[in-house]
């Protein structure tokens, strides 16, 4: 129940709020299991956000391409966890901008039950997909950027290679966890989240078995771009290893192989600087792996 009169905070930060007797029923403290009647009078008293738990780690190496008193955007290599996770405790692009001079961090956020060792995130882009991301240095930042994100006016532009040609077309679906697997989310999903993409072929390649294409999120979910592809158009990303397939033929396949990655760079982030109101747009061409498989895809017939 009080989950839903507090919808902005998580279930998880909600109940260490109780663990910790900061909820009242009728002035004394609640249990999560308790049964709350008409009438009762509740109490909440939230705690502070946790300190962030992530330590610097001066060996992550970044590009920042614009730092000011507020937010940065970073440049990410495919490769680097943007957060600690499990299996990832160090060695991300969080560790790196702890240990960047003069980086102070905002505090945890109180909404993310893993804002404690995200300090700044706002959001995500996978570790094998490189390319442009925006970072708060303060909590007034913070609150301003995901409140853009959350209306979907953040520009956010991607090139990406898949195997075959999509249609140039805008995608809405549900989405969510795939039942099956843990690490896949799914299109095909009765309930969920609504996600729309939008995409554009720039150029076909390969003789028609691969295209470049530009995709426009209106909306960030977790694998978005990688699930509508695979599931929605048939033509995954190439060398996506999660929701991808083998290329038909060797010549592709070498690509394919060669790159190691899933096709994917966040090539243009635009947004409104959350406290001067400045529009502020970027854009990071492709990195080296991504223009070899260009010009190999380029003159494959």
């Amino acid at each position: 129940m009080l989950s839903r009169l507090v919808p902005d905070v998580s279930r998880a930060t909600v109940q260490r709020w109780i663990e910790a007797g900061r909820v009242r029923v009728d002035g004394s403290p609640c249990r999560s299991r308790d049964t709350v009647h008409g009438g009762a009078v509740l109490e909440l008293e939230p705690l502070p956000p946790e300190p962030s738990q992530a330590e610097p780690d001066h060996e992550v190496r970044l590009e920042v391409v614009h730092e000011d008193e507020a937010l940065l955007v970073v440049n990410k290599p495919a490769g680097l966890v943007v957060h600690p996770a499990r299996g990832h405790r160090s060695g991300t692009l969080v560790n790196g901008l702890l240990a960047r001079e003069g980086f102070l961090p905002p505090g945890a956020d109180p909404t993310d039950e893993r804002g404690h060792v995200r300090p700044g995130i706002v959001h995500r882009i996978d570790k094998d997909t490189s390319g442009l991301l925006v970072v708060a240095k303060t909590d007034a930042s913070r609150e301003g950027l995901k409140a853009q994100l959350e209306a979907h006016t953040v520009e956010r532009v991607y090139t990406g290679f898949t195997l075959g040609v999509p249609a140039s077309t805008t995608i809405r679906t549900l989405y969510g966890r795939d039942r099956r697997s843990r690490l896949r989310f799914s299109s095909r999903v009765r309930e969920g989240k609504p996600a729309v993409t939008r995409v554009l072929v720039v150029e076909r390649l390969a003789g028609g078995r691969a295209a470049r294409v530009e995709c426009r999120l209106e909306t960030g979910r977790t694998h978005q771009i990688r699930v509508h592809l695979a599931e929605q158009q048939k033509t995954p990303l190439l060398a996506d290893a999660l929701y991808g397939r083998a290329p038909g033929d060797a010549d592709l396949a070498a690509v394919s192989s060669a790159l190691g990655r899933q096709a994917l760079h966040a090539a243009v982030l635009g947004f409104v600087h959350p406290l001067s109101g400045e529009r502020l747009r970027f854009e990071a061409p492709l990195p080296r792996d991504l223009a070899t498989a260009l010009d190999s895809l380029r003159v494959l017939t």
